[in-house]
């Protein structure tokens, strides 16, 4: 059986690679762009690009199973090629977001789950809450450049998800029967708030990182820069409910995998490169 791995390249397609090849399974690589990317010698590795689906055909040629990073433009086309192709289970990369039709997130991971629902292919969901590599863009550049984050509500708690759980929870899902049609919703083992997420990120990198607060205003300007209005207004506003109302602290990556989700810490250990100065 191959399976085939899109966004191979990706913080989560390349831990879901990895772990397929420690169950022995025969793994194909897509990325746009092969030469740039590093992969174990027994992967075979393709080019494809979700946003061009008449050019799948030679990733999709004899794959049974596949992990579909999510495009929503073009999911439709590049699940009727897979279907065509004879590819029978997808396993998405959602989000928790995919509940909520109001907002900006949950409108485009439910466009691909749809696609791949009324394909009539068996999938399952898997939908991470916050990733923390959602840091190394809002944070990364501050600490790197002043060894300081601004940001409003610091006492918003968020369980922030290690992209080695979720690639994890994807791999089981793809590599092992009984997981059809399932949902699987997952968060990190723990709900910090921001001035214990920047502490635990200091003490990955070795020095000190000052939390300066400043106004939902002030924020929205700053993130604005560099994201759509609304993803800023998702962003702040989640912030915002985690003050009083954390998201729950979900068991579901220990109940899959049978080890404890992954502590942040030991996430920004994995990471404190990107945060240190170049």
């Amino acid at each position: 059986m191959t399976i085939l791995v899109t966004g191979a390249t990706g913080h989560v397609g390349r831990h879901v690679l990895t772990a397929l090849l420690n169950e022995g399974h025969k793994v194909r690589a897509m990325t746009r762009a092969p030469e740039r990317g590093r992969f174990p010698a027994d992967v075979e590795v393709v080019r494809g690009d979700l946003t061009e689906p008449e050019g799948l055909a030679d990733a999709l040629r004899g794959v049974e199973r596949m992990y579909l990073f999510p495009v929503p433009d073009t999911a439709v086309q590049v699940v009727r090629q897979a279907k065509r192709a004879g590819v029978r289970h997808v396993v998405v990369l959602s989000s928790t977001s995919a509940a909520d039709a109001t907002n900006f997130s949950g409108v485009y991971h439910r466009t691909v789950e749809r696609a791949v629902e009324d394909s009539g292919l068996d999938w399952t969901f898997v939908r991470p809450d916050e990733f923390a590599t959602n840091l190394l863009w809002k944070w990364g550049h501050s600490i790197r450049a002043e060894a300081v984050v601004r940001g409003p509500y610091p006492q918003a708690r968020r369980a922030l998800i290690h992209e080695v759980d979720v690639a994890a929870v994807v791999a089981l899902a793809l590599g092992r029967d009984g997981h059809a049609g399932q949902v699987y919703d997952l968060t990190g083992p723990e709900a910090l708030d921001q001035r214990v997420q920047v502490a635990q990120i200091a003490e990955a990198v070795g020095h000190e990182i000052r939390f300066e607060e400043v106004t939902p205003e002030a924020a929205r300007v700053e993130l604005s820069a560099f994201m759509p209005v609304q993803v800023v207004d998702m962003v702040l506003g989640y912030l915002a409910e985690s003050v009083d109302g954390p998201p729950m602290v979900l068991p579901t990556v220990e109940k899959l995998t049978g080890r404890p989700g992954t502590s942040f810490a030991r996430w920004a250990a994995d990471h404190a490169a990107e945060f240190r100065p170049a």
